[in-house]
């Protein structure tokens, strides 16, 4: 239905008709007042009869039914509801409500409407007619029981005396509905209007609305504006209170300033001391310190103001004051980020390491699920150089949060993570109370680097200290040493990083989610320089991006032959050293032109701009205060190199093999380097360490010996000794019951097994069928076949037992071009963890048992 200015469809003749029916039905007719209402239901306060209020209609179905009754007879029933709710019912409503009548309505355009009505009269809901949308109900009216007696007039002029007073002491109240109070000829009405612009409780109102009394409405009505009274009183006391302060730090200011200025006058300086006690004084009044920390603060506060300056403890209570003054006690943690912004930044900031980031960000889909804000800890494990610091970075951006880095390797005092005694000269907090101190937050990102190298001494045992810091149930309430008072850190997010997981207290890997990062193969060191690398060593060169351009063979060529390690950090100094070599030929190509007294052209052409330049600006203006500053020394350096970056920037660069090997020199590894088992007695394994995975040759002969025993060289740890023994003892048998060797030969022959590259360590059962097979071999006379290399722990009857790092051991196969891994079959499920980049071009084979093997390798 259109509004009565809306010009549609309908004729002049029937829009005076409405207007007309309109105009009179503001006044009601207790007659026409009908026996069914269409109920509808509002959250806020009650409306009283005898007012004309706009109802905002949002609800479809409520706007459905305002149509429909308007279309009628144009009354509607309004009642409170009793609770909030988005699809309430009949009896989720009170039974008293305000009859009214629908004088105008108006269409909005999100679909709502604003109606216009006027409150009538009192009803009651009688029966329910129909109990969900629309409301309909049988209702009687209910009217007003007025006594006309002296108490009532003496109750009427009581009301309008009282609220002359409440609206003289609250500006809320404007001169119309003083006016409005005053011209209400009825008592009931009066009560009524004045219910309806009291601030009070809702049910109170509801209450007021249900009395049909006159006399007892205007006693109850009496009572709420006298507690509104008392509130304006409490309040007018509070304000007055607050004025004498402001008044009085006016004062104080105005004071302290003609003081300054006196001082100054006068040329005496402030006492420094009292600056700090102000400071410290208002500082701590922005805290709502309590119990322990308000008793210590407050103490050290007052010894401080008692203390001489010349006190040796003067700067140590300072400092102490200076640090728990700057904590973020008050911080309340928030987590602001998106899942999608979080996977972009990760994504953008590193290639490959896709497990990696698919675990890190599920672990940030539950975070934003459970809107958690308590702190977590992660373990990132991985060779040194592919990228764990710069992960923990990319989630410090994901997450929206400050990043602190701090390392413990080497470290051998747990007073750098719980701070010192306050009573040692020099003493200071921890690491983790100085982080937060400088993030200035409760919920940061802390990076602790190199857990794994951590020792402990006569100074205390630093990951013992880890514990307590890292431990969900005890960091609540951490306490550092040098602080010395209850500190929450259990909502920082920490990131540990170690290379290798040996030497990390297992207490320690309990309480937190191991995450391991990989090495990279050639083809991913490739993408990586080609989007980080070489962009950002241009830059730090002095070089733009168009100005080189590298081949993949040439790409490839410094993987395979210079930088065959796990992670990009050797590589990324190969490309450093092509790049100062390009920039050193320029510059001595520029200064040999200058020696010989003839610049190119485009030298002199920019040294005739920047000269005129000068002079047009000497001319034009005075030198400016830059110029001023300047040595005429530094101004030149300046322009000489504004003139090589000019230059430079006009040639470029094509980096091709040849290229390489000039600038890099002699390979660091070439295919002599790559291990082969091309002799009896030798077989190639796959082993992990804290610098990635690697490919070991095994080597054996035998010697005869009155003894019969085994030598073991190699920096060999004990477990490996014992897997030695192991496989000598299930070769043994096989030769035997086999007929490859007589029993004697064992005591008349002694078997040495080497294992090169002497002066590094090797420790762990995974070379056990290896060492067997390098024992076969010798026995036999036969090599193993070539490209072939294996991994696998082995039991004392010949079982294969599950390995660790095979993703790790599958990079450093394929670095040095195997073809075939043999590997336990129980680690067939770690396969799928592999990238299919990695595993292209290589066999796969899973055994259970030696006997596999040895069907396989020769």
């Amino acid at each position: 239905m259109k509004d009565d200015t809306d010009f549609g469809t309908e004729d002049e003749s029937k829009k005076r008709k409405k207007e007309k029916k309109s105009a009179a039905d503001i006044v009601p007719v207790d007659q026409q007042l009908p026996n069914k209402l269409f109920i509808v239901p509002i959250v806020g306060r009650p409306i009283f009869p005898g007012i004309f209020t706009p109802l905002m209609i949002n609800n479809t179905d409520d706007a459905k039914m305002i149509e429909q009754a308007y279309e009628t007879d144009g009354y509607i029933g309004i009642v409170m509801l009793r609770t909030e709710l988005e699809k309430p019912k009949l009896s989720d409503l009170y039974t008293v409500g305000t009859v009214a009548r629908i004088i105008k309505k108006l269409n909005l355009p999100d679909g709502g409407l604003n109606v216009f009505v006027s409150t009538i009269k009192r009803f009651k809901i009688r029966k329910t007619l129909s109990s969900a949308n629309p409301m309909v109900a049988a209702v009687s009216y209910l009217e007003d029981v007025e006594d006309d007696t002296f108490e009532v007039k003496a109750l009427t002029r009581a009301l309008i005396s009282e609220m002359k007073e409440v609206s003289e002491n609250n500006p809320m109240f404007s001169e119309e509905m003083r006016l409005n109070m005053v011209n209400i000829d009825n008592p009931g009405k009066i009560a009524d209007f004045i219910t309806s612009i009291l601030n009070i409780e809702r049910k109170d109102q509801q209450r007021v609305l249900e009395m049909t009394n006159v006399r007892q409405r205007m006693e109850q009505v009496l009572v709420y504006i006298k507690k509104e009274q008392e509130i304006l009183r409490v309040q007018k006391k509070i304000q007055n209170e607050i004025n004498d302060k402001v008044e009085k730090n006016q004062r104080d200011y105005f004071l302290r300033e003609e003081l300054k200025s006196i001082q100054e006058e006068l040329g005496i300086a402030s006492d420094s001391k009292s600056s700090d006690y102000q400071k410290f004084k208002t500082r701590l009044a922005a805290f709502n310190f309590t119990g322990e920390i308000k008793e210590t603060v407050d103490s050290e506060l007052e010894k401080f103001q008692l203390m001489d300056t010349h006190d040796p403890d003067y700067v140590s209570t300072r400092n102490y004051l200076d640090l728990v003054l700057s904590l973020p006690w008050n911080d309340s943690p928030v987590e602001r980020y998106q899942l999608h912004e979080a996977k972009k930044i990760l994504e953008g900031d590193h290639y490959g390491l896709d497990e990696v980031k698919k675990r890190i960000v599920e672990y940030l889909a539950v975070r934003r699920l459970k809107n958690d804000s308590k702190g977590s800890i992660l373990i990132l494990v991985g060779p040194p150089g592919v990228g764990k610091t710069s992960v923990g970075h990319s989630i410090a951006r994901a997450m929206n949060k400050p990043f602190f880095r701090f390392s413990v390797g080497g470290e051998h005092d747990e007073s750098n993570i719980k701070g010192h005694r306050r009573t040692y000269i020099g003493s200071m907090p921890g690491q983790i109370i100085q982080g937060l101190k400088i993030t200035k937050t409760k919920s940061p990102v802390f990076m602790i680097d190199e857990v794994d190298k951590m020792n402990a001494s006569a100074q205390g045992d630093p990951s013992a200290a880890l514990l307590e810091v890292l431990d969900p149930e005890q960091n609540v309430n951490f306490r550092d040493t040098y602080l010395d008072l209850p500190f929450d850190v259990s909502n920082v997010f920490f990131i540990l990083t170690a290379n290798t997981l040996d030497t990390i207290p297992q207490p320690l890997l309990d309480r937190a989610e191991i995450i391991e990062l990989s090495g990279y193969i050639d083809q991913e060191k490739i993408e990586i320089a080609k989007r980080y690398l070489i962009p950002k060593n241009l830059e730090k060169n002095g070089l733009k991006r168009s100005q080189v351009k590298y081949t993949r063979s040439a790409l490839l060529l410094i993987a395979t032959e210079y930088a065959r390690e796990a992670g990009v950090r050797n590589y990324e100094k190969c490309l450093d050293k092509i790049h100062r070599k390009l920039v050193r030929e320029h510059v001595d190509s520029y200064e040999a032109s200058l020696a010989d007294g003839k610049p190119g052209a485009e030298s002199k052409a920019a040294e005739a701009r920047s000269t005129k330049s000068r002079s047009t600006k000497s001319a034009v203006q005075p030198e400016s205060s830059q110029d001023t500053v300047l040595p005429e020394v530094e101004q030149q350096a300046r322009e000489e190199a504004a003139k090589l970056q000019a230059l430079l920037s006009k040639n470029t660069f094509s980096i091709d093999v040849p290229q390489v090997r000039t600038y890099l020199g002699k390979p660091l590894f070439d295919e002599s380097q790559i291990k082969r088992a091309s002799v009896p007695g030798t077989a190639l394994g796959l082993a992990w360490s804290s610098m990635g995975g690697d490919t070991l040759l095994l080597e054996s002969i035998a010697f005869a010996s009155d003894r019969g025993e085994l030598q073991l060289t190699g920096q060999l740890g004990d477990v490996m000794r014992e897997s030695a023994l192991i496989a000598l003892s299930w070769v043994k048998k096989y030769a035997i019951s086999h007929g490859i060797v007589q029993p004697e030969w064992f005591e008349k022959n002694t078997i040495h097994l080497h294992f090169p590259e002497g002066a590094t360590p090797k420790d762990g059962p995974s070379a056990g069928i290896t060492i067997a097979t390098a024992f076969l071999s010798l026995l036999k006379n036969k090599k193993i076949k070539a490209n072939l290399a294996m991994t696998g722990e082995l039991s004392l009857t010949g079982q294969v037992l599950p390995i660790g790092g095979l993703r790790e051991k599958t990079v450093a196969a394929k670095r040095n071009k195997i073809k075939t891994i043999i590997f336990p079959r129980t680690n067939e499920r770690d396969l799928e963890e592999i990238p299919e980049l990695i595993k292209e071009g290589l066999t796969f084979v899973p055994v259970s048992n030696v006997q596999e093997v040895l069907e396989r390798v020769f």
